[in-house]
Formats: structure tokens, C-alpha cells, sequence
């Protein structure tokens, strides 16, 4: 059977369970067709590059689906007819990914840094530079300084 990745962006004001409970039912209708779903992932609500059906942002969900072509269609026409799917997208691939997806790497990648971040402090801790004097105060501030030009003399 072909293998697909499918992922579908739900609106933003559904909760993370909703969400749940239309990856659950989608999971239920390839299953119920002769496929299967190999990986579900939720990536959580992420800001859109631009509006969709007046949505700034959106839950994504990605799914590693191992299923017949008319199993696709089907999940595809569930999801248009669903109002809290904005988009989807079904790519057929040669294999899936093992382990987490990119998505999940860089959101654990942003962990890490911040964990890291927290033990480096907040660069505050330079400590206090003193009383230095400042580069407008080297300078000469009087005009007597000034060289004479040759149309004085």
C-alpha cells in the first residue's frame, strides 16, 4: 500500500481536545477502510503566514498514513466538509520518517536552548562597568581650540 503524509490545520478558537477527537475519527475512518496511521503528531497552534477564513493562527497535526488512494479521498472529503479545517495536505512519500518530525526536533531544539538560556542568565551578570568617560567627553567642547585658517592673517 502507498504511504502518505497528511497534515491538517484546524481553526484556533477549537480546543486541543477537539482537535484530538478529529484526529481520532479521521484515524477511525482510514482504519475502517483497509489502512492504517503509523504516527499521529500534534504540533499545537502555530501563527499562519497570513489569514485563512479570518484565522491568524491554527492547530496542526500531522498523520504518517499507510492506506489505499480511496482512503484518501475520503478523509480528504470529510475534512472540506468539516468547518474547523482550514487546510489539508496529503503528500505520498517513498517511506516515514522514523522518530519525531522535523517540526517536533526544532520544538525540542527551542527547549532545550531556553533550558540552556536559563542556566547562562540574562547577560546581566557582566556585573557593574563603572564610571568610564564617554567619547563626548574627550572631546574638546570650546570653539579656541580650532585652527586658524589663512584668511585671518
Amino acid at each position: 500500500m502507498p504511504l502518505y503524509e497528511h497534515v491538517y490545520l484546524a481553526r484556533q478558537d477549537t480546543s486541543a481536545q477537539q482537535v484530538e477527537e478529529l484526529t481520532a475519527q479521521l484515524k477511525g475512518v482510514i482504519e475502517g477502510l483497509g489502512g492504517s496511521v503509523a504516527k499521529t503528531e500534534y504540533w499545537g497552534v502555530k501563527s499562519l503566514s497570513y489569514r485563512l477564513r479570518k484565522n491568524r493562527k491554527a492547530h496542526f497535526t500531522l498523520m504518517n498514513v499507510n492506506a489505499p488512494p480511496p482512503v484518501i479521498n475520503e478523509i480528504e472529503r470529510l475534512e472540506r466538509l468539516n468547518e474547523d479545517v482550514l487546510r489539508y495536505l496529503t503528500i505520498r512519500v517513498e517511506e516515514h520518517e522514523e522518530g519525531p518530525s522535523a517540526m517536533m526536533r526544532r520544538a525540542e531544539r527551542d527547549r532545550d536552548r531556553e533550558e540552556r538560556r536559563g542556566e547562562r542568565g540574562d547577560r546581566f551578570d557582566r556585573g557593574d562597568r563603572g564610571d568610564r568617560p564617554r567619547d563626548r567627553e574627550r572631546r574638546p567642547r570650546d570653539d579656541s581650540e580650532e585652527p586658524q585658517t589663512a584668511r585671518e592673517e
